[in-house]
């Protein structure tokens, strides 16, 4: 980087499963009056404003018309990134790296429990003469990459189970766990089939939460009064849109994610290097699968280190121990922005009971989910 940029504040609202008394507008609200008091800035502070949701979610056409009024950012230039709250950090990482501005602020929400027939969303993103006149449920896609994921690296379905297992059991030591429980492997693998291998317990359900992210410049940052957490890298990549000429049982897009964000952070072995990893868990086995994609593991090893430990929260390589999405909720596009607050509380030390002991750097990587091949990775560290 020419240019250094930094976390400054962050704002959430806790993810809940269901929030009928609050507007998607009053939960940002109170995500941006929390993160401007973090960061120690007034909104009229802020040079540029950067909103990452997809309109067939919200509802609504041209959904950045909609945020500004709860963001302060009114008569300011304010856009939309149609994807995950990392892709909006990346964006708003070049603005500053540019020089064009000096601060800048990134919001995502979810309303998911707003959404009636999600499925149908998802449906609609599928190719419109090949696959989705099959008109099936889109978790079927997931369920057969699971099975080439099993097939090819050896990992069983006990191991991907064991994902949930740990993630729903960390989500119980963060207030913001939504979906937190105590379960065991006979749970999971008792739960009902989605597609098959898959089971229920190994989708992610959705709950409902706003996060606003402060970002500025080295020289910014150290007029303020917050405790800055330095972005050293951003990557992101989208493989093949279509499900006849993608890999099945590789993450391509994380990999290629991850290439651009060590070559910019300079890391050379992640699982060493790296205190904390905050990985996309939309879907149990693909939390392994992306932890192969990012060389934290070699290929077919991820399940075998869950299993015997290395990635629970007081493992030598600790991964989601927020709770992940399996753990808190798939929050649609505000999903990667959740890993971000997660990783600047981590290194800031202030991640409460969950708190992962002198961590220094850690990686937020997310996926857009079935039928993307699309991902974005952010690495952070401290002085």
């Amino acid at each position: 980087m020419t240019r250094r940029v930094a976390v400054v504040g962050i704002g959430s609202t806790p993810a809940r499963t269901v929030t009928p008394e609050l507007s998607y507008r009053e939960l940002t609200y109170d995500a941006a009056v929390r993160a401007y008091c973090d960061a120690g800035v007034e909104p009229r502070d802020v040079q540029s404003f950067v909103c990452c949701e997809e309109d067939l979610n919200e509802g609504i056409s041209i959904s950045d018309e909609y945020t500004p009024d709860q963001l302060g950012a009114v008569l300011k230039p304010v856009h939309t990134v149609g994807g995950d709250g990392l892709h909006g950090i990346a964006d708003a990482v070049m603005e500053i790296m540019t020089g064009l501005v000096d601060l800048v602020v990134v919001e995502s929400h979810s309303k998911a429990s707003n959404i009636l027939t999600p499925h149908h969303i998802v449906s609609y993103a599928m190719d419109p003469v090949w696959n989705r006149p099959f008109k099936a449920n889109p978790h079927f896609v997931a369920g057969l990459e699971m099975n080439r994921f099993l097939h090819e690296t050896g990992t069983t379905a006990a191991q991907c189970a064991q994902v949930v297992v740990k993630n729903k059991r960390n989500a119980l030591r963060n207030p913001a766990g939504a979906h937190a429980a105590d379960l065991t492997l006979e749970d999971v693998e008792r739960s009902l089939p989605v597609s098959e291998p898959l089971r229920e317990l190994e989708v992610a359900p959705a709950s409902d939460a706003a996060y606003v992210v402060v970002l500025a410049s080295e020289e910014r940052a150290k007029s303020l009064k917050g405790r800055p957490v330095w972005v050293k890298g951003v990557g992101w990549c989208s493989d093949t849109p279509t499900l006849e000429s993608r890999d099945w049982a590789r993450a391509e897009y994380a990999e290629g994610a991850a290439e651009r964000a060590y070559r910019m952070a300079g890391i050379r072995n992640p699982s060493e290097e790296m205190d904390v990893f905050e990985v996309d868990d939309t879907y149990a086995y693909k939390e392994l699968q992306h932890l192969e994609a990012l060389k934290v593991f070699g290929r077919g090893e991820a399940g075998r280190a869950t299993e015997r430990g290395i990635t629970s929260a007081t493992g030598d390589v600790p991964v989601n121990v927020s709770g992940g999405a399996l753990g808190a909720g798939h929050q649609l596009d505000a999903t990667g922005l959740f890993r971000v607050v997660e990783l600047v509380l981590q290194l800031r030390g202030q991640a409460g009971e969950r708190q992962v002991r002198g961590a220094r750097t850690g990686l937020a990587m997310s996926w857009r989910g079935v039928p993307t091949t699309s991902g974005a990775i952010v690495i952070l560290g401290c002085e």
